[in-house]
């Protein structure tokens, strides 16, 4: 008998399905994941695809006789052989495209969120679970990738809705005992592997680490003794509190993320800063220098070559800005170590046109990164007009920010009876061809009953989900029968269905589609066309007109005058989205152009074959191809908000009128809506070949990695840092 920390003795025979369940590359490997479910299906479903929970739960004489049978050990033989396998990076895309490179040091990827699997619940939405995207297919192209980021003991909150349709947030304690999670060991022995100074006292910090393929992630933690008791706390809730612990919280993970990898022996050659939030990291590896000697401008030079920042929306909210004051309490004199004023300091992260006099993550992040980019060729350009200041003198088409393309990681989500489809059409080598076009082109040929019956077997999966989490909350918290009709039990399997599924953000603009009650009230209850609405997403905690939009859709599903074809699902995160993108027969995206910097739902749904009917905003603009969904006309860019939402809302309807719904009901003989289908070919192929995570990573692989990796200069032209106060702060220093 075999035993392991967090799992009971197993079987001998059977030992690996620990080691199996403790690297997270199981939740994207079809023959692990079906594994696992036949340990024991109830609770595998139960768990959420928890395969620690699993193990632990397990009768044992289940396992034993698991052990004995030759169809389990079959297939464990053949998922333990690939698990080893993994360990192995030498015939990956890396090793036979970029060789030379590994001996130049790791890439350390520094986010403030990772969303690998909803059993590991440390992000919020789509900047984590890009992240997570990220990692996994750095993992499938051998691209040596190291994850740092931060252990939210709380994570993000868990949504709860009252009657009345106002979010509430309640917490629960990720326990480490049921994720694949294990305390990094100081090579000292020591409790903890940094110590960062903040607000004046010494913060000691310990990590987590888990597998993410071949990426290790490593999560900071400062819940230690040796910690004052205020900043025991400090990293234990994802976005809350207010902009004092927001600080704090970017402070450490730029620093202490740099610190500990340094701890760990770690010397990696690329630095990629995922969003604002670590712009801190750029700032440690420059004091690093100065305090072995390189002058100031030195060790600019040297931090830039090798760094790399994305921007993830062009919305102010989403770049963190700080009191100038505040970061000086908390940083302390850094700017000592530094060889810099206080003044000086404070002005690497100013605006050049003074916006407020703020400290700005993201302007930081511009000046000290070589490589810049956002993440949709819309973006990119919005990106070079909103940044233009940065660079004087400069129109915004000659602005050096690029642009990488959000993608999405295709094994995580599309869909396994998809996949299996593929298999049976392509080969089942179509995974490892991913970069034969040639071999996409006989999706067109894919035959239109077979993957229409897959579809309706994914609704059906979506449909009876809602139906057994709306009787689990009935029966433990909902004490309203209306609570039970908006949750979907009233819905039709049959009915056109669409879904929406986003964070509740005034410029996401999920109210669009009730703009008009009697226009959509004709489309939901026509008698022989019906169509559906499911409504998903959480408001962030400091959003108020944010929840405000989230109540008023909330009532709409508890409207009769809808008659039950409005629902919302409650509490989404990453084990809900893969149900809704993979079950609804349309997805839908509405955001005010040009604020959606990206947006990856669309992609995942693709995957799966569901269209897309969106504004021309973010991905949708490059993605949209005619015949793989559908696309609201672009409007003048002098409109005002107002005028804009009545003008998206006019098209809204009237492409569902005419278009959308007469599609999916127009039916051959066998009740196959062929055209409809047809479209949902051309949606996995234009998501196969351009949308993928697997495409993003070679991406970012060729135009950052590499001449990072090489010392090649990734851009000539860096915006000039400034003076600071006591000269003119909107000077720039000569030479920079």
């Amino acid at each position: 008998m075999a035993t392991d920390d967090k799992i009971p003795p197993l079987p001998e025979r059977i030992e690996g399905l620990a080691r199996l369940a403790q690297n997270l590359s199981w939740s994207w490997h079809r023959q692990a994941r079906d594994l696992f479910r036949q340990v024991d299906e109830l609770l595998w479903h139960q768990t959420r695809h928890n395969p620690i929970r699993v193990l632990q739960g397990v009768d044992p004489e289940r396992l034993e006789r698991l052990a004995n049978s030759p169809a389990f050990l079959e297939a464990y033989d053949a998922t333990v052989a690939w698990l080893d396998h993994e360990r192995d990076a030498s015939e990956t895309w890396f090793a036979r495209h970029h060789a030379e490179l590994r001996a130049q040091g790791p890439i350390a990827y520094f986010c403030a969120e990772f969303g690998i699997h909803n059993s590991v619940p440390i992000y919020s939405g789509g900047l984590g679970v890009l992240a997570g995207d990220h990692c996994k297919a750095a993992s499938d192209l051998g691209v040596p990738l190291i994850g740092l980021g931060l252990f939210y003991r709380h994570g993000y909150f868990d949504q709860r809705l009252r009657l009345d349709g106002w979010q509430e947030n309640t917490d629960e304690v990720v326990d480490t005992r049921i994720i694949p999670v294990a305390p990094v060991a100081a090579p000292n022995g020591s409790s903890y592997l940094a110590t960062v100074e903040t607000f004046g006292r010494p913060v000691h910090i310990r990590a987590w680490s888990t597998q993410v393929g071949r990426v290790p992630l490593y999560l900071l933690d400062t819940d230690l003794e040796e910690n004052h008791a205020d900043d025991r706390t400090l990293l234990s809730r994802l976005y809350g509190g207010g902009e004092d612990l927001r600080l704090r919280q970017e402070w450490l993970l730029g620093t202490g993320g740099v610190r500990v990898l340094r701890a760990l022996g770690h010397h990696p050659g690329a630095w990629h800063a995922n969003e604002g939030h670590a712009a801190f990291m750029f700032l440690e590896r420059i004091r690093e220098l100065t305090t072995a000697g390189s002058s100031f401008e030195e060790a600019v030079a040297s931090v830039r070559a090798t760094s790399i920042f994305t921007t993830h929306t062009p919305v102010p909210a989403g770049h963190d800005t700080f009191d100038p004051q505040q970061v000086a309490e908390c940083t302390g004199p850094v700017w000592d170590e530094l060889g810099l004023s206080r003044e000086r300091f404070l002005a690497l992260a100013a605006h050049p046109k003074n916006h407020g006099g703020r400290f700005e993550m993201t302007a930081l992040a511009l000046r000290l990164s070589a490589a810049v980019n956002g993440v949709s060729l819309r973006h990119g350009a919005v990106s070079r007009q909103l940044w233009q200041p940065f660079w004087p003198g400069r129109s915004s088409d000659q602005v050096p920010i690029g642009a990488v393309t959000n993608g999405v990681h295709l094994a995580t989500w599309m869909a396994n009876p998809v996949m299996d489809l593929l298999d049976k059409h392509l080969g089942v080598e179509w995974g490892s061809r991913r970069d034969d076009r040639s071999l996409w082109e006989r999706i067109d040929s894919l035959d239109a009953t077979a993957l229409w019956e897959v579809h309706l077997r994914l609704k059906d999966t979506l449909f009876r989900f809602m139906r057994e989490d709306a009787r689990r909350h009935f029966a433990d918290e909902w004490k309203d029968a209306t609570q039970v009709a908006g949750a979907g039990t009233l819905l039709d399997p049959r009915a056109l269905t669409i879904g929406f599924a986003r964070r509740f953000a005034t410029y996401k603009r999920a109210h669009l589609i009730f703009s008009d009650p009697e226009r959509l009230h004709r489309l939901l209850v026509h008698p022989r066309r019906p169509v559906q609405l499911i409504m998903a997403g959480k408001a962030h905690p400091a959003d108020t007109p944010g929840k405000e939009v989230l109540q008023r859709v909330y009532r709409f599903t508890h409207d009769p005058f809808y008659e039950g074809r409005v629902a919302f699902v409650e509490d989404y995160g990453m084990h809900r989205a893969h149900l809704l993108v993979q079950g609804v027969d349309l997805w839908l995206n509405l955001p005010r152009v040009p604020h959606e910097a990206s947006g990856t739902s669309g992609m995942k749904a693709a995957l799966n074959g569901v269209p897309q009917l969106s504004t021309l905003d973010g991905w949708w603009e490059e993605g949209f191809s005619g015949n793989n969904g559908w696309a609201l006309p672009s409007l003048d860019a002098d409109l005002t908000p107002d005028e804009a939402d009545a003008q998206d809302t006019e098209a809204l309807y009237q492409v569902l009128e005419e278009e959308i719904v007469p599609l999916f009901y127009r039916r051959d003989d066998d009740d196959i809506p062929f055209d409809w289908v047809d479209r949902m070919r051309h949606a996995i192929r234009v998501a196969i070949t351009h949308f993928t995570a697997d495409r993003m990573v070679k991406e970012y692989t060729t135009v950052a990695y590499a001449p990072a990796l090489k010392g090649t200069p990734l851009t000539d032209t860096p915006p000039p840092l400034l003076r600071g106060e006591e000269e003119d702060a909107n000077t720039p220093v000569r030479g920079d």
